[in-house]
């Protein structure tokens, strides 16, 4: 191995050994202030959270790697959610497996328009998926108006979807763990998944090597929107109630589970495994909070300084790390 690719591996894992201090370091916390945090039903629900967020949060991670970005996750689990609850309610009779591939079939339509876009129009992303964030919401405000799908109208077994459990282990946290050891696999072991790094490190570098970056972009986004399908079928099971106020401003939650987990917003790096971990923290720090009953408006204020402090903290790091690399030397195909 390189120095160049020894000095990124050792920065890497010193962040995640630095991120799973923290995770403990919280849990030691709020156990200490609530007696109700180690509680049965308290380690579920944080299994649960951090699930969910998990889910959407892998994707956007591919995305960030890129250097682009999906704002619109929080819509797209809202049109995905309502598509579930109301086909599971309007036609019981079909089996749970056709409903879920169903609605990631139309996750991947909603994220296939933001991957065309951006990766064949080259419309900046940002740009692309504030505009998508609107139109996806106002799609579900259509399809629900001021109505309600709740667990009564639901197949049976729907809510089973998530719930199951084994061992205490909730179903959502499994599907969730499997998701993540193969999007790292991925990521780690494949030629697709380390050129999405080196598009979003250095675009045009990657193009002079042949890297097809419009077809990584697009996948990026399609995979997306699969995950916030995937995780709008969940929706409804767990929580019980569909309307058309699902996963409003659940892309702030998504973007600061990811730039905790050290995902850099200028793309390029991270890692799969710091997305997983930074889920957890984000989890731990939210339920933790609501047992020592701070008010939500509090954790928002937290949850937007954490992502501002993650980015000024990545800029200012970028900056300082610039002058030792400099007199590295440069990987092969990149001079």
């Amino acid at each position: 191995m390189s120095t160049f690719n020894k000095q990124i591996a050792r920065i890497i894992s010193h962040r995640e050994a630095s991120l799973l201090l923290v995770l403990v370091a919280l849990l030691v916390a709020f156990s200490l202030l609530s007696s109700r945090f180690l509680t049965t039903g308290t380690m579920t629900q944080l299994l649960i959270n951090t699930a969910i967020i998990v889910m959407v949060a892998v994707g956007q991670a591919l995305v960030l790697f890129t250097r682009n970005i999906d704002v619109s996750v929080g819509s797209m689990i809202g049109v995905t959610a309502v598509f579930a609850s109301s086909t599971a309610s309007d036609y019981s009779f079909l089996p749970l497996p056709v409903i879920v591939l169903a609605t990631c079939g139309v996750g991947l339509a909603l994220g296939s328009v933001n991957g065309v876009l951006v990766a064949r129009l080259r419309v900046p992303s940002i740009m692309v998926t504030l505009g998508t964030l609107y139109v996806f919401r106002g799609l579900v405000s259509v399809l629900t108006g001021s109505n309600q799908i709740t667990s009564q109208f639901l197949a049976p077994g729907y809510a089973d979807i998530p719930l199951w459990n084994f061992a205490g282990i909730p179903g959502i946290f499994m599907y969730a763990a499997v998701i993540v050891v193969i999007t790292h696999v991925f990521v780690e072991r494949t030629y697709a998944g380390r050129s999405l790094l080196a598009l979003g490190s250095n675009p045009v570098a990657a193009e002079k090597l042949g890297i097809a970056s419009r077809k990584l972009v697009y996948g990026a986004f399609a995979v997306s929107g699969i995950l916030c399908g995937l995780a709008g079928v969940m929706w409804g099971g767990l929580y019980g109630t569909v309307d058309s106020s699902v996963g409003i401003g659940f892309e702030i939650v998504v973007l600061a589970a990811v730039v905790i987990g050290g995902v850099s917003t200028l793309g390029g790096s991270g890692t799969i495994a710091g997305v997983f971990i930074g889920s957890a923290i984000l989890s731990v720090i939210s339920v933790g909070l609501a047992l020592l009953n701070v008010s939500q408006f509090w954790v928002q204020a937290l949850t937007g300084a954490v992502i501002l402090g993650a980015v000024v903290a990545e800029l200012v790091l970028r900056r300082r790390e610039r002058r030792p690399l400099a007199g590295l030397p440069v990987p092969a195909g990149l001079s």
